[in-house]
């Protein structure tokens, strides 16, 4: 493997360590991966600077509870499992459906594996999503007004959150950047949070798309439950309490790897 890929993949195995662990040491990483300490620290510092993770002395925890990652950084973190994900959830949109899709690089993801599809209408408040999607001439697309996040490419504020009150769609496709162990949803920005809760509201379905990482990541908005979830598409399986929670909520879960909260197959790219 070339080992600028090689680096890559250790260090976003790094970050799903970090956030499974919460807290990780300097020298047992350089265990696990079978590398020099020195190695890791300059892994570290590079996630560091991205604000992937968090240094301390001789080890490294998870990030800000207030801060999300850079955008750049997202668009490359858990890339092949985003892309898994999204493809499962595309099995689960019918032809001709109405969708909401909001802001994230694996709701952008699932915009990319929904181009295959027919007569879709789509809004979203999610410039990447309309860049991608308004390739296929066969979907009707809508964006919401709003201010536009120079950073991401993301729609917010008042004016959006109206938008999304005027329609009532099939299918809400959201993300998020944290669920705890109680099944709260999370996120960094209020603004960001308001336009979910329309999303939420304004569609018979809720969707949501996340890989592994964000079960039990802190962030300080509270958005939601899972009990406004319909199906949560991720990557691996969540942990015992949250799958308790998210059972208890009825709401059904998707993995990519080939199982679901039912037992039953459920791979991405298989046609039911």
């Amino acid at each position: 493997m070339d080992a600028r890929l090689d680096a890559e993949h250790r260090q976003q195995e790094i970050v799903a360590l970090v956030h499974a662990k919460g807290m990780v040491q300097i020298q047992w990483l350089a265990e696990h991966f079978d590398v020099t300490p020195q190695t890791i620290r300059r892994d570290i510092e590079h996630l560091a600077g991205q604000a992937a993770v968090r240094r301390f002395r001789g080890g490294v925890t998870v990030p800000s509870s207030v801060e999300n990652i850079a955008y750049t950084t997202r668009q490359t973190l858990m890339a092949d499992e985003k892309r898994k994900i999204a493809e499962l959830v595309a099995r689960h949109v019918p032809e001709d459906a109405s969708l909401f899709l909001n802001i994230g690089t694996t709701t952008e993801a699932v915009a990319q594996a929904l181009l295959g599809h027919k007569r879709l209408r789509v809004l979203t408040n999610n410039l990447n999503v309309a860049t991608i999607l308004h390739k296929n001439t066969n979907f009707a697309l809508s964006i919401a007004g709003g201010q536009v996040r120079e950073r991401d490419g993301g729609i917010i504020g008042e004016a959006t959150v109206e938008f999304i009150r005027r329609y009532k769609v099939d299918i809400g496709i959201i993300g998020i950047s944290g669920i705890d162990s109680e099944g709260d949803l999370l996120d960094y920005d209020e603004q960001e949070v308001r336009v979910a809760r329309a999303i939420i509201e304004s569609s018979r379905r809720v969707f949501l798309v996340t890989d592994h990482t964000k079960f039990g990541r802190n962030a300080m908005i509270r958005m939601a439950d899972v009990r406004v979830l319909d199906d949560l598409f991720t990557d691996r399986l969540p942990p015992p309490d949250l799958m308790e929670v998210l059972s208890t909520a009825d709401c059904q879960v998707h993995v990519a790897d080939g199982s679901d909260s039912n037992g039953g197959a459920e791979e991405a790219g298989e046609e039911e």
